[in-house]
């Protein structure tokens, strides 16, 4: 039996993005947050690695989606720009293909049509990417309508029963195009094969295979063209410590290396959690920024982590190998965010996806930051961050013996196709994360970076709902719940974390909210 109570308390169990973004929302709505890390930062994946004059952001290094930060901050009263100082890029990407040609992703729908003519003239690209974009708009308007911002765990979720017997709503549904895949998609407007294969590598930000994924992804083609990508100065890994210094102001109590060894629940309700040094931290509510699958594996006993194993296969998402590379000089070709493309992308995810292989011929993500911010490395050079998509980790599966060999392919990767030469000479700095690492350090499912796959082309989009309806008072934030992976969606899913607590009346407000509810 649980002695103190603590019908005054939230607990939320992991700082990364969400559960950050969780804690900030429920002070500033005026509850009394505890916030617990095993680790001693707080940020998760958005971690910076600092080595001889580099810096590097370790996890995420694309911001889209800004508005989603400033929702957060305005729960608060306050101003993002007071806190983080957001850099426009445009271009967006450019693109490497192995025939030698290159192609920049620009935010005006209008120059990328041109683009898009000339590079592929004849095709009637430009024309499909103008008729694409507007499908992207549509299926952006639906997901803001019917699935962000609210707790959805399944098709019931999203739908108003007043609602789901019009025909307005049935065109509505029909045109989230059900059963296309984003590959399948993605063609029958854009022929031109390489530029089919840059608008696939949206699925980029959710670690899925575009063969697999469900069409209402291709809103994310709209979301980063309307929003924009941007870069905050001093990194990504600045974006986490805005909000830990929010939380702090707050009034969040954040406590690092504080692992948590279960959630305490009692009669179907949540009575708090045991931390891995026997300490009972009481709680209404708890908040689970943990990979979900681990948190009902690892946290949670009896009939409610049946209950959501046994719900559906949680597949996780991919896993990769990041190489850090600090260069004595810069290659004038890259700009910030650069794919370097795999010669057949079917054969790239056929191994990855199905067979659980690393790609032989490996598409390669590579940030070359100091373009935007010099300081990031020694003067002259750059502090080059390097993403391969690998399966996630298998039995079999070796990284300590497997990862020379395909460090090796990376690097003749980055010098045929992206035309970086003499690359080997000039690194003057290497560290490595493998999917083992992954797994290790940030405590995910089978080294998964971005949470479950989002496969299958009905319902591949959803993810476990952010309110759980097995426990009352536990919620779910990260990549692995709703609305899934990448830097906005997280913040949103701890958002939607902490809306939900505020809905259910569970816990009893510490002190009045810091500003007024900010509307939907």
């Amino acid at each position: 039996m649980i002695k103190a109570r603590g019908d005054d308390r939230v607990v939320v169990i992991g700082a990364g993005l969400g559960g950050l973004a969780a804690a900030c929302t429920l002070a500033a709505r005026g509850y009394r947050v505890t916030l617990c890390d095993k680790n001693p930062w707080v940020g998760g994946k958005a971690a910076v690695l600092s080595e001889q004059g580099f810096r590097f952001d370790m996890g995420p290094t694309i911001l889209t989606i800004p508005r989603v930060l400033k929702r957060i901050y305005a729960e608060a009263g306050r101003d993002l720009e007071s806190a983080l100082d957001l850099v426009p890029l445009d271009p967006q990407w450019r693109s490497f293909f192995t025939d030698g040609s290159t192609l920049d992703l620009v935010s005006d729908v209008q120059a990328m049509r041109a683009n898009l003519d000339t590079f592929a003239p004849g095709s009637g690209s430009g024309d499909g990417y103008g008729r694409f974009m507007d499908l992207s708009r549509r299926l952006h308007r639906l997901s803001d309508e019917f699935f962000f911002w609210r707790s959805v765990g399944g098709m019931r979720d999203m739908i108003d029963v007043r609602k789901s017997l019009s025909v307005g709503f049935l065109k509505e549904l029909i045109g989230m195009r059900p059963g296309h895949s984003v590959a399948g998609t993605v063609r029958s407007y854009v022929p031109d094969e390489r530029a089919a294969q840059m608008f696939d590598h949206y699925t980029q930000y959710v670690g899925s295979c575009p063969e697999q994924s469900p069409a209402v992804l291709c809103s994310i083609a709209h979301m980063q063209s309307n929003d924009g990508v941007w870069y905050p100065r001093g990194g990504t890994g600045a974006v986490p410590r805005a909000l830990a210094s929010l939380a702090v102001d707050l009034g969040v109590d954040i406590r690092t290396k504080t692992p948590i060894r279960r959630i305490l629940v009692e009669g179907g309700r949540v009575r708090g959690v045991e931390t891995a040094a026997d300490e009972t931290i009481a709680a209404a509510a708890v908040v689970s920024n943990s990979d979900s699958v681990r948190t009902h594996r690892e946290l949670v006993d009896g009939q409610p982590r049946k209950k959501f194993l046994g719900r559906r296969k949680y597949e996780p998402a991919c896993s990769g190998v990041v190489l850090y590379l600090g260069l004595d000089k810069r290659y004038e070709q890259l700009i910030h965010h650069n794919f370097v493309f795999s010669e057949d992308p079917h054969a790239e995810f056929e191994s990855i996806y199905r067979r659980g292989e690393p790609a032989a011929d490996p598409t390669c993500y590579v940030c070359a930051p100091a373009v935007t911010e010099p300081e990031v490395a020694i003067p002259g050079g750059e502090a080059l961050y390097v993403l391969v998509h690998t399966p996630y980790l298998r039995p079999h599966h070796d990284w300590k013996k497997m990862l020379p060999e395909y460090r090796n392919t990376i690097i003749r990767k980055l010098e045929r196709t992206a035309g970086l030469k003499d690359l080997e000479k000039h690194i003057v700095v290497e560290k490595a994360l493998t999917p083992q690492d992954i797994n290790d350090r940030y405590h995910v499912l089978d080294g998964a970076i971005y949470g479950l796959a989002s496969h299958g082309k009905y319902l591949g989009a959803f993810k476990p709902a952010n309110r759980s309806p097995d426990i009352e008072g536990l919620y779910l934030a990260g990549g692995s719940a709703h609305p899934g992976p990448g830097m906005p969606m997280v913040m949103m899913s701890g958002w939607i974390a902490a809306d939900c607590v505020d809905q259910d009346k569970l816990v009893a407000r510490a002190s009045p909210a810091a500003a007024a509810p900010v509307a939907v």
